[in-house]
């Protein structure tokens, strides 16, 4: 059962909301992973700035009756997209990662955010890590309750 949160009224496109809005926050899930195939640039003034070309990661189905697929991923670096977008936010959020994810050697930047949810980098541990469709990955709290 979810406890109500003031920022629940800003996250569109819940995976499952009672599951992921809680007391402490609202949880976000990854949507897609990518790596970065060919690299963006970035100048002073901006006119020579570019995204980078990235490519999907592809899912792998476990078992035939899965409905959602893993991405096998190695150590590395890799960009991560979450399923959820921010509506009509007032002011300045946290997006952190969650302690599920450090624990298994992933990890992402804490960041403020204000508009919207950014592409992020998130970094695997040498021996890899297995991240399911969907995954809880962040965690997007108030500023004043980290």
């Amino acid at each position: 059962m979810s406890a109500d949160h003031p920022l629940a009224d800003c996250v569109d496109n819940l995976v499952y909301e009672p599951v992921q809005v809680h007391e402490h926050g609202i949880d976000l899930t990854v949507g897609a992973v990518y790596e970065v195939a060919a690299p963006g640039r970035i100048d002073f003034g901006g006119d020579e700035l570019e995204d980078a070309d990235l490519e999907p990661v592809p899912t792998e189905l476990e078992d035939s009756n899965d409905e959602y697929g893993w991405w096998h991923l190695e150590g590395g670096q890799y960009v991560l997209q979450h399923n959820e977008f921010l509506t009509d936010l007032d002011g300045a959020v946290q997006l952190q990662p969650r302690n599920e994810l450090l624990a298994r050697g992933g990890s992402h930047p804490s960041v403020q955010v204000r508009e919207h949810l950014p592409l992020l980098p998130l970094s695997v541990a040498d021996g890899g890590l297995r991240l399911k469709e969907n995954a809880r990955v962040s965690t997007l709290v108030s500023l004043g309750s980290q």
